[in-house]
């Protein structure tokens, strides 16, 4: 019989992550084309953090569980649901509440998990290989040849990034900000790996490539590095900029863009606008992890309750990988 309570992660004022506050939530029953998932393991991603310090969902009333991925096991379903059942093991992204051992979700929102995945790589790869996905194989294509720089090379969409641009026949310069995470950029693919943590990065990957710079530029890191991105670019060059809750870039004027270079905003949802698209993309993830073309990215768990530490981990810059939260685990 389920709890007619559970655990869950709150946020009652917007701030820092001491407004993440461990809670008990009454257990919801699904409703028509709905399920309820018991999570297993609940993505940490940067825009959890932009959630809490209202930089995104302003309108978002107060209180709310954060959190938008992850993956569980169907516990309950409501009616109209065709294409899952009690026990099905699924995964999601973009569900919003995910931070909570129970989750209502959409059934069209949720994938199911390969009977020889784990619910923790699931959840390891739903966020930030759809996003590298869409950078790699639609906004970019890369092309057999062609030089890239990945920021935040060490990270979760960085190591998978690398990933798919080393499986596409491109060449790989990785950055990251600490020493210690040389040896996971290069261990997820990484050609050359900068150390750089102030944003001055361009005369390196200038020298990397004989002066010419790279084909395309994978920016999530903030303001700070936008300048030398454009920098790094070779004529003609494309720079996928996704960093707005590290901090915008200043305003541009268009005309003064270099090299004819091209700049744009690569959206997640443009990936996957409908439940096929989702399935199509998720499939083919999946696919390359059990054939060894891709690895997911190292786990680093986190009892439910230890949110915010997981927040100011991932906040930090320090953390290498993808953070999970297990709402299972003791602490």
């Amino acid at each position: 019989m389920r709890s007619p309570f559970h655990q869950a992660i709150l946020i009652t004022a917007r701030g820092g992550p001491e407004r993440l506050e461990a809670s008990e939530l009454p257990t919801p029953a699904p409703r028509a084309r709905e399920v309820l998932v018991r999570v297993a393991a609940a993505g940490v991603n940067f825009m959890d953090i932009g959630v809490r310090t209202g930089q995104l969902w302003r309108d978002a009333p107060l209180p709310l569980v954060p959190g938008v991925e992850g993956a569980g096991d169907v516990v309950a379903i409501g009616s109209d649901v065709t294409s899952l059942k009690v026990g099905d093991r699924v995964a999601w992204v973009y569900v919003q509440g995910s931070y909570s051992k129970m989750l209502i979700a959409p059934e069209a929102a949720l994938v199911p998990i390969p009977d020889w995945m784990s619910h923790q790589v699931a959840a390891s790869i739903m966020m930030q290989g759809v996003t590298a996905s869409h950078f790699a194989n639609e906004f970019y294509p890369v092309q057999r040849g062609d030089v890239t720089l990945v920021h935040a090379a060490a990270g979760g969409v960085g190591q998978l990034l690398t990933q798919i641009i080393k499986s596409r026949g491109g060449t790989v310069i990785g950055r990251v900000s600490h020493d210690d995470k040389i040896d996971p950029a290069k261990a997820a693919g990484a050609d050359q790996v900068i150390v750089d943590a102030n944003g001055s990065f361009a005369a390196q990957v200038k020298d990397l490539t004989g002066g010419q710079g790279v084909h395309a530029v994978f920016d999530g890191s903030g303001g700070a590095t936008f300048a030398d991105s454009l920098a790094s670019l070779r004529r003609h060059g494309t720079l996928a900029y996704y960093g707005p809750v590290l901090g915008s870039p200043p305003p541009i004027d268009i005309a003064t863009l270099p090299r004819s270079i091209k700049l744009g905003f690569p959206t997640f949802n443009d990936h996957i606008p409908d439940r096929a698209s989702l399935l199509a993309v998720t499939a083919r993830l999946f696919a390359q992890v059990e054939a060894g073309e891709i690895k997911a990215p190292p786990v680093t768990p986190y009892p439910l309750p230890q949110a915010q530490r997981a927040h100011l981990d991932l906040q930090s810059r320090r953390s290498v990988g993808k953070l999970l939260l297990i709402p299972d685990a003791e602490g």
